[in-house]
């Protein structure tokens, strides 16, 4: 890459394909002297650009997010309830196989009383809100949608992970193990309704 072609976007591209390159730990691994190498410049031209190796993490994490939204909201979109829970869980995971630095990079939490972490804050809250759209087909009550993500995200990471770590040695089918789970947080999420309608199988 030029030196005069270096932007903070074209930081943060060069900051993605590390992490990428990187697998599930590539936010971890990613340094300024990788970034600088692959670009093509001194490590000192990239505070030009971006202010500490926090603030290029923090960019990260911002655009993987925003990216995760998207392939959410996609996934979802004219879809409802137990429908757009499967889809939703679906699309998550495939995520994480194509993108397994990526995926992790999207577990980051905002520090919601930092100006620094706003824009992370916000693609978070974006994030949030396709969620919640996806599960309003549950009936669920306004103060039991934030329970219902977090059972949903908890199931989605704990798999994802110990599926990408390699931590499943049976030789049992895991994209069964997979949907049984997806099936027992849909059951639990309909309990949360006021009247709840447990699914048929």
């Amino acid at each position: 890459m030029p030196r005069a072609g270096l932007t903070r976007a074209a930081v943060a591209d060069v900051a993605l394909d590390l992490v990428d390159a990187g697998g599930v730990n590539g936010l971890d691994r990613l340094t300024l002297a990788a970034v600088a190498s692959r670009a093509g410049v001194a490590v000192p031209s990239l505070y030009k650009h971006v202010a500490s190796l926090d603030d290029l993490r923090r960019v990260v994490a911002t655009e993987c997010v925003a990216e995760l939204t998207g392939v959410l909201a996609e996934a979802t979109i004219g879809r409802s309830g137990p429908e757009a829970l499967h889809s939703a869980a679906d699309a998550v995971r495939a995520y994480a196989h194509r993108h397994p630095g990526r995926y992790a990079a999207t577990q980051v939490a905002p520090d919601l009383g930092s100006d620094d972490d706003a824009e992370l804050a916000a693609r978070a809250a974006e994030t949030i809100a396709v969620l919640a759209a996806a599960l309003r087909g549950f009936g669920l009550p306004e103060e039991a949608t934030v329970d219902a993500i977090r059972m949903l995200r908890s199931a989605l990471h704990g798999f994802i992970t110990l599926e990408l770590g390699g931590g499943f040695g049976l030789p049992d089918d895991l994209d069964r193990s997979f949907r049984l789970l997806i099936d027992g947080i849909e059951t639990g999420i309909a309990t949360l309704a006021p009247t709840p309608v447990l699914p048929r199988r």
